[in-house]
C-alpha cells in the first residue's frame, strides 16, 4: 500500500523523502502518517526493483539531497497496484482511500468497477453489523450498542457517498444515447469516507 502511494505521488512530480512524507499526510486526506523508518526502506526497495530512480541534487546544509523519480517500470507497477484485488480486508479501508487519491489515472470503466467492488464490500459489512445488532442488542451495554449503531450509520453514509460517485462517473462517461463523451474536467469529490 505504501508502494502505491509513493509511486502515485512520484507520478505527479519528483520529490525528496521529506516532501513524500509531507504529501502522504496532506495530499491523501490527512488520514495517513508514515514514519521515515517505513518510508526510506520502501524507497530503497523500489529503487532496487527499478521502480524509482534516486538522483543526487547536490548539497543542502552540508548534506546531499536525493530526489526520487518514477521509472517506466515504476509506472507499470503503479497501475498494477492501483487495480489489484486486495487479499487482506483489514487494510482495505486505507487501501481504498489511497487508490481513490489516484483515480484520475484510471479509465472510467475501471473506476466504476472499483467503486462498485468497494460498495459491495460495504454492503457486506452493513449486513454483518445489522445481524450483530439484532443478535446482541439485549446483551450489550449502552456504549457498545452506541458504537455498533455508529458503525451502521457510518457505513450507510459511505454507501450513499459511493452511490453518488458511481452516478457521477456514469453521467460523465456517457451521453443519453450510450456514446462516450469527452470529459471537460475531473469530477470534484464532495465529502469523504468515514473511518469505521
Amino acid at each position: 500500500m505504501l508502494e502505491l502511494a509513493i509511486l502515485g505521488l512520484l507520478k505527479e512530480r519528483p520529490m525528496h523523502g521529506y516532501q513524500l512524507s509531507r504529501e502522504l499526510g496532506e495530499s491523501l486526506g490527512g488520514f495517513w502518517r508514515v514514519s521515515y523508518g517505513s518510508l526510506y526502506p520502501t524507497l530503497r526497495r523500489l529503487e532496487r526493483d527499478g521502480a524509482v530512480e534516486a538522483q543526487l541534487d547536490g548539497e543542502a546544509r552540508g548534506r546531499r539531497k536525493t530526489t526520487y523519480v518514477i521509472t517506466e517500470k515504476g509506472e507499470k507497477l503503479f497501475f498494477e497496484l492501483l487495480q489489484e484485488t486486495p487479499h487482506d480486508n483489514s487494510t482495505e479501508d486505507t487501501r481504498f482511500r489511497v487508490r481513490l487519491a489516484f483515480f484520475k489515472y484510471l479509465p472510467p470503466e475501471t473506476r466504476i468497477r472499483l467503486l462498485e467492488r468497494r460498495r459491495a464490500a460495504l454492503e457486506d459489512r452493513l449486513h454483518t453489523i445489522k445481524d450483530s445488532l439484532r443478535a446482541t442488542r439485549e446483551r450489550v451495554d449502552t456504549y457498545t450498542l452506541a458504537l455498533m449503531q455508529h458503525g451502521q450509520a457510518a457505513t450507510e453514509s459511505d454507501i450513499a457517498w459511493l452511490d453518488g460517485l458511481i452516478r457521477a462517473e456514469r453521467l460523465n462517461g456517457t451521453t443519453a444515447g450510450g456514446r462516450k463523451r469527452r470529459r471537460p474536467r475531473a469530477t470534484t469529490l464532495h465529502g469523504k469516507e468515514h473511518t469505521s
